[in-house]
């Protein structure tokens, strides 16, 4: 017997009914922990499988997409910036397979979820002339592609205004003149290979980073003479600098302003104490490490060296390395120097494998420097200060041993060794330009040998890393009369839903710092959160670093220090003061944009908030 026909309205209800099923049944992610994990067994190292034919790529590409695909119809995610990032890799997926249209969209979807100015203009803005003009030439190479790209582009980026992008045009320009094949292999070759060595497989954040440089290699770097070219001539034809607002705001002391001598620790990968001459706390009362505070070696044991220490090899680069730098910054203001010219040139001629080692070396120099830049920021304009040093490695997924719950509790020895010395010296200000993530110690366990199984893999991660967390929440708890000040994270997230700490932590005596650009515009690396209350300049800052030598650098590792420094300013005015009354007066101080977006400090706005409250006070007694 046949079954009558449902009702049409029926039916639509039925749709309508298992669609709200489907979104009912969607597991929420509060943090990015929540978030599934995926690996990939692989045969070849990343870097052979980067440069591997469509074929063999492909095929990997497909899983990846595959899972990718079900963590976007599975999960509901709120926080923009993991969305953001999956939505990338779809679009870099689509445009690897042929599909430009779809890839289109989805860049067009990406970029909508953008909240920064910037980024709301500029955001995959070369990958979207690239879909463009495969659409018109339909194809992806040759002159007519070619043709359609540079015209597509260029009428794109002359279109933008300058005063909105002009530090993403410089360092697009400054990019595409360095660019190389060699450049992008190496990059997996320093950051993947080693994780299919040890496991013999990607995690998915790796297996991401994979898909994201071929795609480069494929689309991008065919086509960076014309990026340079367009990005040159826009530069050239609008570079004026917008006014540099924080000259104005700069307080900077002098002995008549009757200062009390204040302690700021640095907690970082070290300083050069030499170059701070008289700025540098000595202790009467050493620790293992010496005189000016505690330094710990990578694996948590002290050690009496405040900077971290370097090869022969690596010495011998590093006045290489110093102009590389000045070549990088000169690149982007067109300036046509010699440290420019040679970092170009050594760019177009290096090899994958001397790419590769060049990659490593500079990561140890650019940590080897990082505390003393850090310091000479936070040292400014300030002959109250002392510097107290507390040196160890947080470079932890470079790190070359396997992280173990027994060097987590080693090294949450060592913080408390220096929470406790905090404490006892009456360090009044930290600065921690630097954070960490439960991401982080899964990338360091893959790169040394760790599950393959990524439910183990993860299981193992957050053990570890909730031990590290608790270490770093409880050294700042236990120093309640220290002032810590600390960086945002440079990755453009929500530093609470990536669980980052100290940036994400929630404490009385802690504020974390935004970081902006000269003229208080925000960065487009810069994280956020409700956990950052104040921004600072973060953008080609200005200190010395080990030798002496000034060298500008930008990140908000750069920004905290700013805002240590204000602090530093406030407690040497008035050692009486709280942390918690040296934030609000920071806070009260600082000038909220337009948008509600960025609370700029203002340094001379709060010291005369501080001198006020003490006028207020001294005439109520």
């Amino acid at each position: 017997m046949l079954k009558p026909k449902a009702p049409v309205c029926f039916l639509l209800l039925s749709v309508l009914l298992s669609q709200i099923c489907v979104a009912q049944t969607k597991k929420k992610v509060a943090s990015q922990s929540d978030l599934p994990r995926f690996t990939y067994p692989m045969t070849m190292p990343a870097s052979e499988l980067l440069q591997a034919d469509k074929a063999t790529f492909n095929a990997f590409a497909d899983k990846v997409r595959t899972d990718l695909d079900s963590i976007l119809r599975d999960y509901e995610i709120s926080d923009k910036a993991t969305l953001r990032e999956l939505l990338g890799i779809k679009a870099d997926l689509q445009q690897l397979s042929g599909d430009y249209e779809g890839s289109l969209k989805t860049v067009q979807e990406l970029r909508a979820m953008q909240d920064k100015p910037a980024a709301r203009l500029i955001t995959r803005l070369r990958s979207e002339s690239e879909l463009q003009a495969a659409l018109q030439a339909t194809t992806s190479s040759g002159a007519e592609y070619e043709q359609a790209f540079a015209k597509s582009y260029e009428d794109a980026v002359n279109k933008l205004p300058w005063d909105v992008v002009q530090d993403w045009a410089k360092s697009a320009w400054a990019q595409s003149k360095t660019a190389s094949r060699a450049g992008m292999i190496a990059i997996i070759k320093t950051e993947l290979d080693p994780a299919v060595e040890k496991s013999k497989a990607l995690n998915n954040d790796q297996a991401w980073e994979l898909v994201d440089i071929r795609t480069y290699i494929q689309f991008g770097l065919p086509e960076k003479q014309a990026v340079a070219q367009i990005l040159g001539d826009y530069v050239k034809a609008h570079n004026v600098m917008k006014p540099d607002i924080w000259e104005a705001r700069e307080v900077t002391l002098t002995p008549a302003d009757k200062l009390t001598p204040v302690l700021v620790g640095i907690w970082d990968s070290g300083v050069d104490v030499s170059i701070f001459d008289g700025k540098v706390f000595d202790d009467p009362h050493p620790t293992k490490s010496g005189n000016h505070g505690w330094a710990f070696d990578d694996k948590g044991y002290p050690t009496t060296d405040w900077l971290y220490p370097l090869t022969a090899a690596q010495q011998q680069e590093y006045p290489i390395f110093r102009g590389e730098l000045k070549g990088r910054i000169d690149l982007e203001n067109g300036v046509d120097s010699a440290e420019a010219e040679a970092l170009q040139k050594r760019m177009s001629t290096l090899t994958p494998e001397q790419a590769h080692e060049r990659a490593e070396l500079h990561k140890v120099l650019g940590f080897y420097m990082h505390g003393t830049h850090v310091a000479g920021i936070a040292a400014r304009g300030n002959p109250a200060i002392r510097l107290v040093v507390a040196r160890f490695d947080d470079q932890l997924p470079d790190l070359p041993f396997q992280p173990t719950p027994e060097w987590a509790h080693r090294m949450a020895d060592a913080f408390m060794k220096m929470s406790d010395y905090f404490r006892t010296r009456n360090v009044r200000v930290v600065n921690m330009s630097w954070g960490d993530d439960p991401r982080e110690i899964e990338q360091w366990l893959a790169k040394t040998g760790g599950p393959t199984d990524p439910a183990e893999g993860k299981k193992r991660a957050d053990e570890i890393y909730d031990i590290w967390h608790d270490a770093i929440e409880n050294a700042i708890k236990g120093a309640p009369n220290t002032l810590f000040v600390c960086a945002a994270g440079n990755s453009d997230s929500d530093a609470s839903f990536l669980r980052d700490v100290p940036a994400g932590l929630r404490l009385p005596n802690l504020i974390a710092v935004g970081a902006v650009n000269q003229a208080g515009d925000e960065t487009s690396f810069t994280s956020y959160g409700p956990t950052v209350a104040v921004d600072a300049d973060g953008y080609e800052v200005e200190s010395y670093i080990p030798g002496g030598t000034r060298v500008k650098l930008s990140g908000t590792s750069m920004a905290s220090p700013n805002v240590a420094n204000l602090a530093a300013k406030l407690f040497a005015l008035d050692p009486s003061l709280t942390p918690a009354q040296a934030i609000d007066l920071i806070r009260r101080g600082a000038t909220t944009s337009e948008d509600g977006r960025r609370h700029l400090i203002d340094e001379k706005k709060s010291a005369e908030l501080l001198r006020e409250g003490k006028a207020q006070a001294a005439v109520a007694h």
